[in-house]
């Protein structure tokens, strides 16, 4: 795999409308947008800092992954995840594959801001949940 730098870090919070102002705060930024993603159920806000950019999850739904994760985390939520930029995103899938990664997503789906991405499993990783982007309007 070759990525090109860290795409974004995925950090999961109750409530956007009271974690945004710290996080714009904390790190002398705005949030450039917020957007749901319907099939995720997760609304999402974006700030970035450089190349990078921090992603806030908040749950749509107590059946959403992230209420899940919130929920396990003490109620506190926490990083989730960290996304790396890829391109050929189905090339990569293959190449973790034969690497023996366990996959979460075997193909590409849309995320937020129009990626396409996938997941690499925790359990594979080191357990860090690991995201694959690429932007396929480049």
């Amino acid at each position: 795999m070759n990525p090109s730098h860290i795409e974004h870090i995925g950090i999961a919070v109750k409530s956007l409308e009271e974690a945004i102002p710290f996080f714009e705060k904390l790190l002398g930024t705005k949030c450039y947008a917020i957007e749901e993603v319907v099939d995720q159920k997760v609304k999402t806000a974006f700030l970035r800092i450089g190349q990078t950019k921090i992603e806030l999850l908040e749950p749509t739904s107590p059946e959403s992954t992230i209420a899940a994760f919130i929920e396990k985390n003490n109620g506190k939520g926490g990083m989730h995840h960290i996304a790396f930029a890829v391109e050929s995103l189905e090339d990569q899938l293959e190449e973790a594959k034969e690497y023996g990664i366990k996959l979460i997503d075997n193909e590409p789906r849309g995320g937020a801001e129009g990626l396409s991405i996938a997941f690499l499993h925790p359990k594979s990783t080191f357990g860090v949940l690991t995201e694959l982007c690429e932007d396929k309007k480049k």
